[in-house]
């Protein structure tokens, strides 16, 4: 593993995390983190299962820290984006997919660069914080106790967009409790099946 800085494009500093396997698939993953104004940070419980399932089944993976406000998912855009130049930087040529978790996901869903290849959104909290419907393949998990977005809420707005799956993470709700493991488990698998589908 790499620990590095980036700079986006209006000159914030970030701290970032780079792991590239051997054997490593084309492009990589730029995993997101929940809210920084709410603790969340790029070592959280969710974005850790996830940055060690991606490079065990091959992909190079970026996390890395939001910057600290304003918090409304716009400006986030632009950490996004250096995210994906850093992890270009390594990887070369190829998609780069994104995987986000609670606010990491609806910025992740809202980030619009050509390189993308797929999403992967794990509680959103669509309705709070405002989302475009993503252009490429995009898979939701929803947890069935979501208190930010029951499936009820994010069943009805992830079925009007075109080229998205939904599923709903059985017995948790918006913290995940006892299913972080599964979860990068069906992510890691879903964007393999992706980029089969791209070939």
């Amino acid at each position: 593993m790499l620990t590095t800085q980036m700079t986006t494009a209006d000159g914030q500093r970030l701290e970032a995390d780079i792991a590239i396997p051997d054997e490593a698939h084309p492009g990589g993953v730029v995993v997101c983190h929940p809210h920084p104004l709410y603790g969340g940070t790029r070592f959280n419980p969710m974005v850790d299962e996830l940055f060690a399932a991606l490079p065990a089944a091959g992909f190079g993976t970026l996390r890395f820290d939001f910057r600290r406000g304003p918090g409304d998912g716009v400006a986030e855009r632009l950490d996004v984006e250096a995210a994906i130049d850093e992890l270009a930087r390594h990887v070369g040529d190829g998609p780069i997919d994104l995987a986000g978790y609670s606010f990491g996901a609806a910025v992740a869903l809202g980030a619009r660069d050509n390189r993308i290849g797929a999403i992967a959104a794990i509680a959103p909290p669509l309705g709070m914080v405002a989302v475009e419907p993503p252009l490429v393949p995009t898979f939701v998990l929803v947890p069935a106790h979501d208190q930010f977005c029951p499936p009820s809420d994010a069943e009805p707005v992830v079925g009007g967009w075109p080229n998205a799956t939904s599923e709903v993470v059985e017995s948790t709700d918006h913290f995940l409790g006892g299913r972080t493991r599964w979860i990068a488990d069906r992510v890691t698998a879903w964007l393999m099946r992706a980029r089969d589908d791209l070939r």
